[in-house]
């Protein structure tokens, strides 16, 4: 297992907010991820939630806009949250492309050329960092929860419903629910998974749900002024898998709000709540 440097650590809520660095087996690459550890910590291992951010971001937007540390205080929850792809020099990357390449990992195991060499999160988000995180920190082993944004969604969602059981619960912002039939997730997919579109399925929720995956309480918000919502999001395709297998989803369209951090301000402490709940 690697070995942590740790390169920042912020007293925040009571609790600690600290960034590390490692070299990554999955990714081949140093990675770099935030931790933060509640007062209850002190005292004990306690539950964790998984954030995953969206496109053009790394561990920091979240931690410094989002405002969830101070609910995960109260709530005794530790919040792990990576970056959004392999970075530094040799890893590939398309500059002139926020969509694609460093800051766009899309949360799946690139099989084609250059990016198999490095772009391995799906790997790192659901298998490394929960186990170097667990042998590191006061984190109950197991048992953890998912969230994210946008892409970051799009990450929770398929991680939660391709590992059955590893979650107790997954919610998400924004999320891309259908990235086989967006521009986006092909563009993305293409690239990083070549042009067997069948292949695609494995990383897209709506296509996993309608496929079998077991259910988990799903929580969704989309705000309806999102500018992505149209073309990108299509929650309207994962709620009609979902209906069409009874599976447990709740899914809110957030009058007036848009696709920023804003908006999950604005409701984050609900999903912290609920994460809370179900890691009871």
């Amino acid at each position: 297992m690697s070995t942590l440097e740790r390169i920042e650590r912020i007293k925040e809520s009571g609790g600690w907010l600290e960034r590390y660095r490692h070299d990554s087996v999955s990714c081949h690459c140093p990675m770099t991820f935030s931790i933060y550890l509640p007062p209850q910590a002190e005292r004990g291992p306690v539950p964790t939630v998984y954030w995953l951010s969206g496109l053009t971001c790394t561990d920091d937007n979240f931690r410094t806009k989002a405002g969830a540390q101070r609910y995960a205080a109260e709530l005794g929850l530790a919040l792990v949250i990576p970056d959004t792809s392999p970075r530094g020099e040799g890893v590939a990357d398309v500059p002139e492309r926020y969509d694609l390449g460093q800051g766009a990992g899309f949360y799946v195991d690139a099989t084609r050329t250059p990016w198999s060499e490095h772009y391995h999160m799906y790997d790192y988000v659901t298998h490394e960092l929960p186990a170097l995180v667990e042998a590191n920190f006061p984190l109950v082993p197991g048992l953890k929860s998912i969230s994210g944004h946008s892409m970051g969604g799009h990450g929770a969602l398929i991680c939660a419903l391709k590992n059955s059981g590893a979650y107790r619960s997954v919610s998400a912002f924004a999320p891309i629910c259908h990235p086989t039939v967006c521009g986006w997730g092909e563009g993305c997919f293409g690239a990083y998974l070549g042009d067997d579109r069948e292949a695609w399925k494995a990383y897209d929720a709506t296509e996993l749900v309608a496929a079998g995956a077991e259910p988990i309480p799903m929580l969704i918000d989309h705000g309806t002024d999102d500018e992505f919502l149209p073309d990108q999001l299509h929650p309207q395709d994962l709620e009609a898998a979902c209906r069409a297998r009874g599976f447990p989803l709740t899914l809110r369209m957030q009058t007036g709000y848009d696709h920023s951090y804003h908006f999950i301000a604005s409701f984050i402490g609900e999903h912290m709540a609920y994460h809370a709940a179900a890691l009871k």
